[in-house]
């Protein structure tokens, strides 16, 4: 089923989450797809749907920094980026603090978050507070600004939320502060140069 990004799409897409079901939808950089985290069988089908090796842990969407305290350990450098970034295209590594994502996830201390500059995400984000925010797309190939594409080449999910072609410069960028130091598991929009002139 394909729905458009406005409050009845939104609203059906933020039921379909909390009962255990699948969602694609647009993000600020790519389409994403992502269930509701705290479910175990949600989260496995997410693996399925993207042929992903259940050894690479799946990243989180969060409506807000405030929010993402709940689940996260912020650092001195992680707080001073997400205070000048969030929402937007920097996914920070941190030390994860919520014993049933540990369990649902299948990971051990850290996890992938970000709070995404879109406003359809985060009008869904405000109803389900965290959702599973990966690429929406078969592991191995390149991620969908095309809604149409993007329809057409991922299966089995139960919801489209459709909010039109994405015009971004690509996906977010994935980083970690490790005793103090940057590490760039991958650069995205955001470059290394551009972050330690925030710091």
């Amino acid at each position: 089923m394909k729905v458009k990004c406005d409050k009845e799409g939104i609203g059906k897409a933020s039921k379909i989450i909390k009962s255990g079901g699948v969602v694609v939808f647009p993000t600020d950089t790519v389409y994403g797809i992502g269930c509701n985290p705290y479910n175990k069988e949600a989260v496995q089908k997410i693996y399925k749907i993207k042929s992903r090796e259940i050894s690479k842990s799946l990243p989180i969407l969060a409506f807000s920094k405030d929010v993402a305290t709940k689940i996260v350990e912020f650092d001195i450098d992680s707080e001073k980026i997400a205070q000048k970034i969030w929402p937007g295209p920097l996914t920070l590594i941190l030390k994860l603090t919520d014993e049933k994502l540990r369990v649902s996830l299948n990971v051990d201390d850290k996890i992938a978050i970000r709070v995404p500059k879109h406003q359809c995400t985060l009008e869904l984000l405000k109803k389900c507070n965290f959702v599973i925010g990966t690429s929406a797309n078969v592991s191995g190939a390149g991620p969908f600004k095309d809604p149409q594409e993007c329809y057409q080449n991922i299966h089995n999910f139960d919801l489209f939320l459709d909010g039109g072609t994405i015009t971004s410069g690509g996906e977010s960028t994935i980083i970690e502060f490790k005793e103090g130091k940057l590490k760039i598991h991958r650069e995205g929009v955001l470059t290394r140069k551009e972050i330690l002139k925030m710091l």
